[in-house]
């Protein structure tokens, strides 16, 4: 299904799967994002990779005019991972509740496990969450 063939309805249930992968850069690193002074994948990089994980396992189930937005991590980042190695997350959602979506996403780069999440994100309506961004701005 592409992004352009969204359904009517919201089409979510538990246990759909989303992935993302990177290679680290230097840009993705501690000192490059100020989390650090080591040169290895910065935490806030990893929450990035899980978040994209997260949307990939959404998006496309989402009805017409939806999206998700990021409102919780609870993030765990257990080993390090040098600039030039593949890092990976997987996202399951493990509960939908109305419009709040949960997530389990796990990451992992070539030789183990790097880190664990539980993430909620809200589903909004793009065209009122933009009226109501804009009402703040004016």
């Amino acid at each position: 299904m592409s992004p352009t063939d969204r359904p009517e309805v919201r089409a979510l249930r538990a246990g759909l799967e989303g992935h993302a992968s990177a290679v680290v850069t230097e840009a993705m690193t501690a000192p490059a994002v100020g989390s650090g002074s080591v040169a290895v994948y910065a935490t806030p990089s990893l929450a990035a990779l899980m978040e994209q994980a997260a949307v990939a396992c959404v998006e496309l189930h989402l009805a017409a005019g939806e999206a998700s937005l990021g409102v919780h991590l609870d993030l765990s980042h257990t080993a390090a991972s040098p600039p030039g190695e593949r890092v990976s997350a997987r996202a399951t959602l493990t509960g939908v509740e109305g419009r709040k979506l949960s997530f389990l996403i796990e990451a992992w780069d070539s030789i183990e496990s790097i880190g664990k999440a539980t993430h909620t994100r809200i589903v909004v309506d793009v065209a009122r969450f933009r009226s109501k961004l804009a009402a703040k701005c004016s």
